[in-house]
């Protein structure tokens, strides 16, 4: 019985899934035609260092942050601003951290502030420090 329901319901249901997936796309499509390649350079990186390390630091509690490294965006890459004694590393990232498909992958505005765990320093900041490397040199 359920079975029988169930196939007399997954038509709609593949129709109402395949909509939703062309909906998205074309939303995907104009919001994308906003940021079609990357900004200049100094859109991205912050005039004021001081306040790029509170932002990096506002992702953690204090009793975290107060310890941790701190990375700022530079012209060549992250630098270390802060050197830390906790094994935690803050730092704000950028829009091409998003998904290369992400529709603000070139967001200029869109910043995000992180602080990696130990763990995270060895397994995941060395992926964003590299895939911002390769950003910034095109």
């Amino acid at each position: 019985m359920i079975r029988n329901g169930f196939a007399a319901v997954a038509p709609v249901i593949l129709v109402l899934i395949s909509f939703s997936a062309a909906l998205r796309q074309a939303w995907a499509l104009d919001v994308k035609a906003q940021y079609p390649g990357m900004a200049p350079l100094d859109q991205y990186l912050m005039a004021n260092r001081n306040a790029e390390i509170a932002l990096a630091q506002s992702a953690a509690p204090t009793s975290i942050s107060r310890d941790a490294t701190v990375l700022v965006l530079e012209k060549s890459g992250y630098e270390t601003v802060v050197e830390g004694k906790n094994g935690f590393t803050c730092l704000v990232e950028r829009a091409w951290m998003s998904p290369f498909d992400s529709p603000e992958f070139w967001n200029p505005k869109m910043r995000g502030p992180i602080c990696y765990n130990p763990a995270a320093v060895r397994t995941i900041l060395p992926f964003t420090i590299n895939r911002t490397k390769l950003v910034l040199t095109g």
